[in-house]
């Protein structure tokens, strides 16, 4: 069990990318605290962690909300005493030209997947830091690379969670705390559910190879760090 007697935080826990990572450090022996907005979702995940032996909490949290993610830690410790591992899965997505975007989803995608990541990171520090140790995982997006029409207010949340996870980074080096960025080509979620001209659904990576590299970033010893990882799909699509 690479991940035995370790405890961690995985926003966005509820499906996609963020419930694969959960459930793949729940096989290699983490506990898996597992934070999302729906309730019922996350006690489904909870319950299959469970099921296959490993340990789970579910605790519904609004990272927008700073008073939210703050519940969410102090809960994670009450039960398990120590955090080793955040994964900041939760993220959402609309496309459309700049043009035509709603200043609403430019809000709702800064909000979720810019301040609720930092939100989450500022609040697992200091229990990291207390004990000198630490992994922090940002899921990104391969759009910090390649450029996407219609992406710009979700390609501008990913851009300020890459260059916030490059300075987290080096703040952090002193303290025994690693952080690093999985960017991820188009994988096949939920996400893209309600996606017009989605590129084909086989053609994706799926979140189950996502998960896998999170578990290497996560499971690395204490003198190596992975902090800027990209997985594309092998068709190079987005």
């Amino acid at each position: 069990m690479k991940l035995a007697g370790q405890v961690a935080v995985v926003t966005g826990a509820g499906r996609g990318i963020g419930r694969a990572i959960a459930s793949a450090l729940a096989r290699e022996g983490a506990a898996v605290v597992l934070a999302a907005r729906s309730g019922p979702e996350l006690d489904g995940v909870a319950h299959e962690i469970e099921q296959a032996e490993g340990r789970a909490l579910a605790v519904p949290t609004d990272v927008r909300q700073e008073a939210s993610v703050e519940a969410l830690v102090r809960r994670a410790l009450a039960e398990w005493r120590q955090i080793d591992v955040l994964v900041n899965a939760a993220g959402v997505a609309s496309f459309a030209p700049v043009t035509d975007a709603k200043l609403d989803d430019w809000d709702q995608m800064l909000a979720v997947n810019l301040r609720g990541a930092v939100l989450c990171c500022r609040a697992v520090l200091p229990a990291m830091i207390g004990r000198r140790r630490g992994t922090i995982i940002n899921v990104g997006s391969v759009v910090t690379s390649r450029s996407l029409t219609g992406s710009a207010a979700y390609t501008a949340s990913k851009y300020g969670l890459l260059g916030f996870s490059r300075v987290l980074a080096e703040e952090m080096r002193s303290h025994g705390v690693r952080v690093g960025v999985l960017s991820a080509g188009a994988t096949d979620t939920p996400l893209w559910d309600a996606m017009p001209g989605a590129p084909a659904r086989d053609r994706m990576l799926r979140a189950d190879q996502v998960a896998e590299v999170a578990l290497l970033m996560a499971s690395l010893g204490p003198n190596a760090t992975l902090e800027e990882v990209t997985l594309l799909p092998a068709g190079g699509i987005l």
